[in-house]
């Protein structure tokens, strides 16, 4: 992902037709590296994991200098592209297959012959 703002320094060699020297430009940056920003005080943060009283799961700040409080999940991610299927599909496996008892280990019926 490139960030605009996020300058990287490129050292570029002088050739036929162009000049030589150190130019900033902006350049990707890994996901790894990026972090969420605590709303209180604006300033960078670790995310942790907390249950509040209902039983729903919320991320909050923590870290030097981090207020604790809840961070909001973005919006893009409360929307999901695809739902996930209610009715058993033509790939899925019937319950009656599921259920069915192929081994027995007292009498050892169903063990494979090796």
């Amino acid at each position: 992902m490139i960030i605009r703002g996020q300058n990287v320094k490129k050292h570029i060699k002088q050739g036929q037709g162009h000049e030589g020297g150190i130019f900033t430009v902006e350049a990707p940056l890994h996901v790894s590296n990026v972090q969420v920003v605590d709303p209180v005080t604006g300033n960078p943060c670790k995310i942790g994991v907390r249950y509040l009283e209902d039983g729903t799961k919320v991320r909050v700040s923590r870290g030097q200098g981090a207020s604790g409080s809840i961070i909001p999940r973005p919006e893009i991610l409360k929307i999901r592209t695809t739902p996930r299927p209610t009715v058993a599909g033509p790939k899925d496996t019937p319950m009656d297959v599921v259920l069915e008892k192929t081994y027995d280990a007292k009498t050892g019926k169903g063990m494979p012959d090796l």
